[in-house]
């Protein structure tokens, strides 16, 4: 079963490494820390969730608007944009760095999709040939004050429901 509008999102803490000058050196990995979903009350929380970093779809057509249109959020009164992923933070750091995201958007690590599986979300990915396992499924999320104003999952490899203009028209 998947969350829904209205639901109240579960808890979790994911692991991810904050942001820092020092890490646009490339040989620079950052301390991982820990989030919790706790200190999003009282907050809007958008969401993008991605099967896996730097995989193509993901890469070139899901994030990318989400870091040119930023602003747009901010404008319309977000005060957190994440990107989720199954993959570890280090990695989850390393494409932030290559995608722009720097303090802007959180790169957030969801081992082994285990709040996506608690949100009816993962993706099983094990028979795909690839040796990605269970992922975070395609998804985004707008929360405010830790209940959910909008899920938008994608069924296909598509995006659409999931991308920046279908997130920003809910808001």
């Amino acid at each position: 079963m998947s969350i829904k509008v209205g639901d109240k999102i579960p808890e979790a803490t994911f692991k991810y490494v904050p942001y820092t000058p020092e890490l646009e050196n490339g040989l620079a990995c950052g301390v991982p820390t820990s989030l919790s979903t706790n200190e999003w009350k009282g907050k809007k929380v958008v969401i993008v969730s991605v099967p896996g970093a730097f995989t193509p779809t993901c890469h070139v057509n899901h994030l990318p608007p989400f870091v040119q249109k930023y602003d747009e959020f901010k404008a319309k009164g977000v005060d957190v944009v994440a990107v989720v992923a199954a993959n570890d933070p280090f990695v989850m750091s390393g494409w932030g760095r290559v995608e722009g995201l720097k303090d802007k958007i959180l790169s957030l690590s969801d081992p082994d999709a285990e709040w996506s599986k608690k949100l009816g979300l993962s993706l099983d990915l094990t028979g795909a040939g690839l040796g990605l396992g269970v992922r975070t499924g395609r998804y985004a999320l707008i929360i405010d004050d830790l209940v959910v104003k909008y899920v938008g999952a994608e069924t296909g490899k598509d995006v659409s429901v999931s991308g920046v203009d279908a997130v920003l028209a809910k808001l």
